[in-house]
Order: C-alpha cells, then structure tokens, then sequence
C-alpha cells in the first residue's frame, strides 16, 4: 500500500506492516487528537475493519485493536465518546469506494487474534503531567508524583502529605473519564495487594492518596488518558502484567445514602444529566 486516506479530523496513511494515523490540529477537531499528534499502529495490533453509513452523507472507517494491544484504549476501557474515538475515521460519503478498498486490504492483511501479549501501539512519551481537581499529577516515566492542591485536597491527602510512586510498586492504572461521574485517576500498587485489601473497603478516590480526581475543567480527557496510557506501559515494561481486577465489597448503606443525596444535589444543579443521574444512581443502589 502506502497512500493516504484523508478523512474529518485524521489521515490514515497505509504501509506494508502498519497504519500510521496523523490527527487534525484544527479548532473542530476533538482535543485528544490534538494531543497524540500521529500514532503507528501495526497490523498485528489490529482485530478487525469495519465500514459502516455515518451521519449526514457520510461513512465510517473503524479499525479495532486487540485487547492488551494499545495501553491508550486500555485505560479508556470504553468510556471515550464516539467522535474521540482515535480509531475511527469519518470520510464523505462519495469516496465509499476507495474506503471499501482500504478496508478489504486491511483485513486481508490482519492475522492477530485474542489479546495481545504486550503492547504493540507505542503510548504517549513522558514527562507528561496534568492539574486534577485536588492535585497536580506527574509522570517523569518512572515514578508519578501527586501534589496537592490546598483548595481541593480532603485533610486525609493533607495528612499523607505529597505522593511519590515507583512504577515498579504499581499493577496499573484506573482511569474514571473526566465526563463522567465520579472521574478520577487511580494507581494501583502492588504492596498493597492481598487478602487485607480484599477484606476492607477501598477507599474514596478523594480520601485516597493514590488517586487524584477530576472535576469541571480538571483532569481532561486529552490530558489525564494519555498519562494513564504512558504509566499503564511503564508498568507493563517494569514486570508482569497487572492482575486481573478485584471485585469491590459492597459499601455501607449509609455511605451509599450519602452518595446518592449528593448525586441528587448535582443534579437538581444541573451538573448531571437525567440520563447520568439515572444510570449512576442504580449503580449505586446495585452495591447494596
């Protein structure tokens, strides 16, 4: 292969092993793109191809990668938006038949099945760093660093004091989007795996040192998923893959009462949807 592929927001340029993707840096284009700037993305990274009608006149171009292939859409674990999805591509509905082309190439060429067993998309380089609601978080590649905000941090995160992490004591990430409720950034240790953790509670992510969370304005999407990206790799890189996750215990009613009352007072603020206040707050009742 080796032509070009433009589309809105991205240009798909295909080679003999690999799609190297370079994003759009227009006003319109989705700030994620703007921050992962080009991305190659080997065949072998691929699942499968998919060519769909999109909105008004035009097609979709969608490639999917394997599980453990790409540690951005790892971290991501669904929660993107559809227009912020890096591996879509949206074309005019008149060139139908060159993207039909492509897409047959592509899949012809795709042999990976199953989970990857290592990253083969490369993550976003280090040093990378982002201002979260109660903190600021960042990532030098190898240790990530939470200093807090005296504006937004609990007195729990005052009395720990600033956080400094190895990524050689973590497991992974857990990345809760910005547009969600709830948003946060959570590592995951390893020194503090094992029956005790199972058999409490884990805590809040705005009592727990080793989270930072997000609010208006803090913790974005095209900051905070990229560094959740660079550190899940970092890992990956340091040991053994993180384990598969726990489930959580079931939390107190009182606490769970708590949660929804302050659920209802955002929403009754307009800050969450009537879709968002629905889904969350059965959620909520779903760990009673």
């Amino acid at each position: 292969m080796g032509d070009v592929l433009a589309g809105f927001h991205a240009a798909w340029e295909f080679e003999a092993d690999s799609v190297l993707i370079r994003y759009e840096r227009g006003i319109r284009a989705p700030k994620l793109f703007h921050a992962l700037g080009e991305r190659r993305v080997p065949l072998a990274a691929l699942a499968r191809v998919t060519l769909t009608p999109g909105r008004r006149g035009t097609v979709v171009l969608r490639a999917e990668v394997r599980p453990g292939a790409d540690p951005l859409m790892d971290a991501a674990d669904g929660q993107l938006k559809e227009s912020s999805d890096p591996y879509r591509l949206v074309l005019p509905a008149e060139r139908e038949t060159l993207a039909e082309y492509y897409s047959d190439e592509l899949r012809a060429r795709i042999t990976g099945t199953g989970p990857a067993e290592r990253y083969l998309v490369a993550a976003p380089q280090p040093p990378l760093q982002f201002k979260a609601y109660d903190g600021k978080a960042s990532f030098d590649g190898r240790v990530v660093r939470f200093r807090w905000s005296w504006t937004g941090a609990s007195t729990e995160k005052w009395k720990a004091g600033d956080q400094c992490f190895a990524v050689s004591d973590l497991t992974g990430v857990e990345w809760r989007s910005p547009e969600l409720f709830e948003g946060h950034l959570r590592l995951l240790r390893r020194k503090t795996a094992g029956p005790q953790q199972d058999a409490g509670q884990p805590p809040q992510p705005d009592q727990d040192p080793a989270a930072v969370v997000f609010g208006l304005g803090y913790g974005p999407v095209h900051e905070s998923l990229p560094f959740a990206a660079a550190v899940l790799a970092a890992v990956q890189q340091a040991g053994p893959a993180a384990p598969a996750p726990v489930t959580a215990p079931r939390r107190d009613p009182a606490d769970i009462a708590d949660r929804i009352r302050h659920l209802g007072e955002l929403h009754q603020a307009g800050l969450v949807t009537d879709e968002e206040f629905s889904t969350k707050k059965a959620e909520l009742l779903a760990e009673l």
